[in-house]
């Protein structure tokens, strides 16, 4: 934990699902903190497209959510076409069907991060070895 007892003491990072960037357009201070911990520390957070795309509307009404994409700290990283056929792949061996959900599993793991979740069941069911953390 940070000094704020709400962080998640990550040291190189965390992937943010779609239920963390909506909880920080919600107001949650937890994810306010964590966002805040990361930036002072200079830990990557990291965004599978996905997510972003689930979690976007655009507007004035998602401040906060803008104001982290601009941070140096966030990654947004691409769905493209490698990625695309690992993510299917991994979704047709583990009859997993939401292939949002199996990005976030697998930025996790490549970046060797904990998961900042709304939903650790699924998450859960993709890979139980994931550290998940709520938002």
């Amino acid at each position: 934990m940070g000094p704020s007892g709400a962080g998640a003491g990550f040291v190189s990072g965390a992937t943010l699902d779609t239920g963390a960037l909506i909880a920080l357009e919600a107001g949650s201070r937890r994810m306010a903190v964590l966002v805040e911990e990361a930036i002072a520390s200079r830990a990557t957070l990291a965004i599978p497209a996905g997510a972003l795309a689930q979690a976007w509307r655009g507007g004035a009404r998602q401040a906060r959510l803008a104001r982290l994409l601009r941070s140096s700290v966030v990654s947004v990283v691409a769905l493209d076409r490698r990625a695309a056929l690992r993510i299917g792949a991994r979704c047709a061996v583990t009859g997993i069907s939401d292939v949002v959900d199996m990005s976030v599993a697998l930025c996790a793991r490549d970046h060797r991060h904990p998961v900042i979740t709304s939903d650790p069941g699924d998450l859960r069911a993709i890979d139980p070895s994931l550290s998940l953390l709520p938002p």
